[in-house]
């Protein structure tokens, strides 16, 4: 019980003590000494650094974001945009087809990830489980080390997993059997989730430096660095990476070369994953600020605050059509006009929300610290289910495959729901 202590202590310093530089400093420190750094508030002034202007460019713009496939969640937000949309479809009475409680005394604050039926997420404490997507049995599982744990969730391409750990730590694993292929070490602790270009992955660390390392091998391609952690998961469109920072600003690199090609003042510091559809990139901040930004034109289209109760924004964003929807610590999930930020309408949850919503046809799923998971009519922003789950539902968030919605807890279960046969 000593060991599960410590470790909860370092988790619940990774997971809420937003974007301090401090935070980093304490956990370096050896698990069997106290936390002896002060934790401090960052400062509130936004950087006074000029902003980086991108060059105009001649090219077209990108086509509309294509959604998961139908038969798989791949990665954190489902596909390389990070838009949060699934093509597949849930029945109207989703059940409970079974639960997976084998984790022991951890939890999960990862969401899932599915590929080729099967499963993949990573608990608190350091344990990568396989799970049969049929019936929840586990094929395999993989222990990182004794004082790890997974936040940020897996990211399977062509038979391989990747994931990074709290020890900063990035491993490839076989999908099959689990067995590492490999691991890269960075310098402090990764709290988000991979994305794959090409023949690589890429990845944040709470060390200020986005990576990108070849798949088959680990091996080191190039390193960006920016002033302070990254904590999001990279989004791809094109040969283009977007990562929103701590030092409270959106950072455009190009992948193929490892160099910044703009750097977008957001206000305030970001733990968001971005996700990016056409010319624009949403995202929200932790002063409570949620923006659009036209990415090629490196400056903020529109923005929209709540001045009656401002909260931190850590709910990625999901993106389809005319709408984007996000949640907030204020416990309202809130569908916005893409085009000028006007509120279409808001859903009011019992509890915070954390985690992030996914579309699913008509539908948006999303789970809240109350520990229901909700579906919310895209049209009217009106609930027609929701379901009582054991636990909380921080930032564990939906995956969607094969008619089946996927979702984990704080207290160490992972549920499967969709229709009985």
């Amino acid at each position: 019980m000593e060991n599960s202590a410590k470790r909860l202590i370092v988790l619940a310093v990774i997971l809420f003590t937003g974007c301090s530089k401090l935070a980093n400093q304490a956990l370096t420190q050896p698990l069997t000494q106290p936390l002896t750094q002060p934790l401090t508030q960052p400062p509130t002034q936004p950087p006074t650094q000029p902003l980086e202007k991108a060059q105009p460019s001649t090219r077209p713009s990108p086509t509309a974001a294509a959604p998961a496939p139908a038969n798989a969640w791949p990665m954190v937000r489902g596909n390389a945009q990070s838009t949060g949309v699934s093509a597949a479809t849930l029945p109207d009475k989703l059940e409970l087809l079974w639960k997976y409680d084998d984790a022991g005394e951890a939890g999960y604050e990862a969401t899932a990830t599915i590929v080729d039926g099967v499963v993949f997420i990573g608990d608190l404490y350091g344990t990568l489980h396989a799970l049969n997507l049929e019936d929840g049995k586990p094929i395999w599982t993989f222990l990182a080390g004794k004082v790890s744990g997974f936040v940020g969730s897996p990211a399977v391409a062509d038979g391989q997993v990747f994931a990074g750990d709290i020890e900063g730590f990035v491993y490839g694993l076989n999908a099959k059997t689990g067995e590492k292929i490999w691991e890269f070490e960075t310098q402090a602790e990764i709290g988000a989730a991979p994305n794959i270009y090409q023949d690589s992955i890429l990845i944040g660390s709470q060390d200020a430096t986005l990576y990108r390392l070849k798949r088959d091998t680990g091996e080191l391609v190039w390193k960006h660095a920016i002033d302070d952690q990254i904590r999001c998961t990279p989004t791809i469109v094109e040969n283009r990476a977007f990562v929103g920072g701590c030092d409270a600003r959106l950072h455009v690199i190009d992948i193929d070369k490892g160099e910044s090609l703009a750097s977008i003042e957001l206000e305030s510091r970001t733990l968001v994953t971005p996700a990016v559809e056409g010319d624009y990139a949403y995202l929200g901040t932790e002063g409570g600020v949620f923006l659009a930004v036209h990415w090629r034109d490196a400056e903020v289209a529109w923005r929209r605050e709540d001045d009656s109760n401002v909260q931190p924004i850590h709910s990625c964003p999901a993106v389809q059509g005319d709408l984007v929807i996000y949640g907030g610590r204020d416990k309202r999930l809130r569908a916005l006009d893409v085009k000028n930020g006007e509120e279409r309408w808001s859903f009011a949850a019992k509890g915070p929300i954390e985690g992030s919503p996914v579309i699913v046809g008509d539908h948006v799923y999303f789970g809240s610290e109350d520990g229901r998971l909700y579906r919310v009519n895209l049209k009217t922003g009106k609930s027609d289910w929701q379901r009582q789950l054991a636990g909380k539902l921080r930032a564990s968030s939906p995956a969607v495959a094969d008619g089946r919605l996927v979702i984990a807890t704080d207290h160490g279960v992972v549920y499967c729901l969709g229709e009985k046969k």
